[in-house]
Protein backbone atom coordinates (compact mmCIF):
# COMPACT_ATOMS: atom_id res chain seq x y z
CA UNK A 1 0.00 0.00 0.00
CA UNK A 2 2.71 2.62 0.35
CA UNK A 3 4.15 2.13 -2.78
CA UNK A 4 0.80 2.66 -4.60
CA UNK A 5 0.19 5.64 -2.33
CA UNK A 6 4.02 7.24 -3.48
CA UNK A 7 2.96 6.71 -7.00
CA UNK A 8 -0.64 8.47 -6.81
CA UNK A 9 1.62 11.46 -4.65
CA UNK A 10 3.82 11.58 -8.02
CA UNK A 11 1.09 11.19 -10.58
CA UNK A 12 -0.65 14.44 -8.51
CA UNK A 13 2.39 16.31 -8.12
CA UNK A 14 3.10 16.65 -11.76
CA UNK A 15 0.04 19.05 -11.58
CA UNK A 16 0.55 20.44 -8.69
CA UNK A 17 4.09 21.58 -9.49
CA UNK A 18 4.09 21.86 -13.01
CA UNK A 19 4.11 25.60 -13.06
CA UNK A 20 7.38 25.33 -11.06
CA UNK A 21 9.10 23.04 -13.63
CA UNK A 22 9.18 20.75 -10.68
CA UNK A 23 9.34 16.80 -11.76
CA UNK A 24 8.31 14.42 -9.91
CA UNK A 25 8.75 11.05 -10.01
CA UNK A 26 8.71 7.38 -7.70
CA UNK A 27 11.09 5.13 -7.41
CA UNK A 28 10.30 1.43 -6.79
CA UNK A 29 13.17 -0.88 -5.34
CA UNK A 30 13.38 -4.52 -5.81
CA UNK A 31 15.18 -6.92 -3.11
CA UNK A 32 18.24 -4.59 -1.68
CA UNK A 33 19.95 -5.75 1.55
CA UNK A 34 19.47 -3.18 4.13
CA UNK A 35 19.20 -3.01 7.70
CA UNK A 36 15.75 -2.46 7.19
CA UNK A 37 15.65 -5.70 5.87
CA UNK A 38 17.42 -7.28 8.56
CA UNK A 39 14.74 -7.20 10.91
CA UNK A 40 12.50 -9.62 8.76
CA UNK A 41 14.41 -12.66 9.86
CA UNK A 42 17.92 -14.60 8.92
CA UNK A 43 17.18 -15.66 5.01
CA UNK A 44 14.71 -13.30 3.95
CA UNK A 45 17.51 -11.90 1.57
CA UNK A 46 18.59 -15.12 0.39
CA UNK A 47 14.87 -16.64 0.01
CA UNK A 48 13.65 -14.10 -2.43
CA UNK A 49 16.73 -14.75 -4.63
CA UNK A 50 14.77 -17.88 -6.85
CA UNK A 51 12.34 -15.10 -7.94
CA UNK A 52 14.71 -12.70 -9.39
CA UNK A 53 15.26 -13.17 -12.88
CA UNK A 54 19.05 -12.24 -12.30
CA UNK A 55 18.92 -14.78 -9.54
CA UNK A 56 20.73 -12.36 -7.34
CA UNK A 57 19.60 -9.19 -5.39
CA UNK A 58 20.16 -5.81 -5.95
CA UNK A 59 22.60 -3.10 -4.38
CA UNK A 60 22.08 0.30 -2.58
CA UNK A 61 24.25 1.53 -5.16
CA UNK A 62 22.11 0.54 -7.72
CA UNK A 63 19.00 2.35 -6.51
CA UNK A 64 20.93 5.10 -6.04
CA UNK A 65 22.34 5.52 -9.69
CA UNK A 66 18.60 5.02 -10.99
CA UNK A 67 17.61 8.33 -8.66
CA UNK A 68 20.69 9.85 -9.69
CA UNK A 69 19.69 9.34 -13.05
CA UNK A 70 15.97 11.13 -12.12
CA UNK A 71 17.72 13.94 -10.93
CA UNK A 72 19.83 14.58 -13.86
CA UNK A 73 19.15 16.73 -16.86
CA UNK A 74 19.39 13.25 -18.53
CA UNK A 75 16.04 12.60 -17.58
CA UNK A 76 14.64 16.19 -18.23
CA UNK A 77 11.69 15.14 -20.02
CA UNK A 78 10.65 12.32 -17.71
CA UNK A 79 7.87 13.45 -15.33
CA UNK A 80 4.72 11.12 -13.37
CA UNK A 81 6.93 7.61 -14.02
CA UNK A 82 7.28 4.84 -11.19
CA UNK A 83 10.75 3.63 -12.24
CA UNK A 84 10.89 -0.25 -10.89
CA UNK A 85 14.50 -1.12 -10.37
CA UNK A 86 13.77 -4.17 -9.33
CA UNK A 87 15.38 -6.64 -12.16
CA UNK A 88 11.98 -6.93 -13.84
CA UNK A 89 10.26 -9.09 -11.11
CA UNK A 90 6.76 -6.63 -11.02
CA UNK A 91 7.17 -7.38 -15.25
CA UNK A 92 7.12 -11.66 -14.36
Amino acid sequence: MTKAAVRSFARNWILDLKERKIRVNAVSPGVIPTPSTECLGVGFVDSQVSAIPLLRVGTPDEIAKAVVFLASDDSSFVNGIELFVDDGMTQI
